[in-house]
């Protein structure tokens, strides 16, 4: 009995030291982008942070009467597609030419009948049928 005498008040001493603390308040936050989809007249490479794609890049199955249907996580085809690129346009396989100006339109008259992809992707980031030879 004399073991609980002495460990009861020091218990208690423990209950009060650490039940008297100032609580403190949750740190808790998320973030939600929603916004418009950004407008690039060629489509976007699929991979972050989704720059436009510089015109020759894509072949013409990713356009739909000149529209072009996305990349990226903009990307609206069927769960199956798979499209023509040209990864020679590609920033991360060495291009440093022009690319066109967020905001800008396409240009329906382009002729994709001259079009030479190397790869295909289907606009979620995977490629098949890579060209390694750049």
């Amino acid at each position: 009995m004399r073991k609980l005498n002495v460990l009861v008040p020091a218990i208690a001493a423990a209950a009060l030291a650490f039940g008297a603390a100032a609580p403190s308040p949750a740190q808790v936050s998320f973030g939600v982008n929603i916004g418009p989809q950004p407008v690039c007249p060629y489509g976007y490479y699929d991979y972050a942070p989704y720059n436009c794609a510089p015109y020759g890049y894509y072949g013409p199955e990713w356009f739909t009467n000149g529209l072009f249907i996305g990349a990226g996580p903009w990307f609206h085809g069927p769960h199956d597609f798979h499209g023509h690129v040209n990864n020679h346009f590609d920033m991360q396989h060495g291009y440093h030419g022009p690319y066109p100006n967020h905001g800008e339109h396409f240009d329906a008259h382009h002729n994709f009948h001259d079009f030479h992809g190397n790869a295909m992707s289907d606009g979620r980031g995977s490629d098949h049928g890579h060209d390694h030879g750049r």
